[in-house]
């Protein structure tokens, strides 16, 4: 289903799916994160807490670039080359074999349409295969019931809550906390 490209000469990851290409962010990606983080009720779902400026976004770019605990992509479609979102892996601790995984399909007008089963089939491939990892792990705000809905169809369980974990809109909202682990990924509960 997928095809991992590796580009030698800067060690960039690139995932492809049917209908999906997984690449890393360049500068010129940036004015989407800002675009997206700048819609609150976007933000709200996602466990964000606040706007982003331009500046924002390049340091934040500056920051996670080079980082070897995060693997993040920005989602192109590949027929139009339309970015629609990012994706990654993030807070990989090799030492405990564990990462939490991230999928934020920004443009509306793309969600729904089977491109995140595409992205967290090619991210757990990636994790458990490639990387050789045990667990992904992955909150989500508890009133965002789609995303939670969408994590269990993908494989994820649900593994407990984190009580008032999250303030949004002036009250506290609990974090549903969900995994997958390499054992079930490959069809076993070892």
């Amino acid at each position: 289903m997928i095809a991992n490209q590796r580009d030698f000469m800067t060690d960039k990851i690139t995932l492809v799916t049917s209908n999906v290409l997984l690449r890393p962010f360049e500068k010129e990606d940036l004015q989407y994160l800002v675009t997206w983080f700048n819609d609150a009720d976007l933000r709200n779902k996602i466990g964000e807490i606040s706007p982003m400026t331009i500046q924002d976004a390049n340091n934040w770019f500056e920051k996670t670039s080079d980082d070897e605990s995060r693997k993040w992509f920005a989602i192109e479609l590949i027929k139009s080359k339309r970015i629609i979102g990012e994706a990654g892996l993030l807070r990989i601790f090799k030492e405990w074999k564990t990462t939490d995984m991230s999928i934020v399909i920004a443009e509306q007008d793309c969600q729904r349409k089977g491109y995140g089963v595409e992205i967290a089939n090619v991210l757990l491939e990636y994790a458990f295969q490639t990387l050789k990892l045990h667990r992904v792990s992955i909150g989500v705000v508890s009133f965002n019931q789609i995303a939670i809905n969408f994590w269990k169809k993908v494989g994820f369980k649900e593994e407990g809550i984190q009580r008032d974990g999250y303030f949004c809109n002036n009250k506290y909202h609990d974090f549903v906390m969900m995994s997958f682990l390499e054992g079930e990924y490959h069809g076993n509960s070892n």
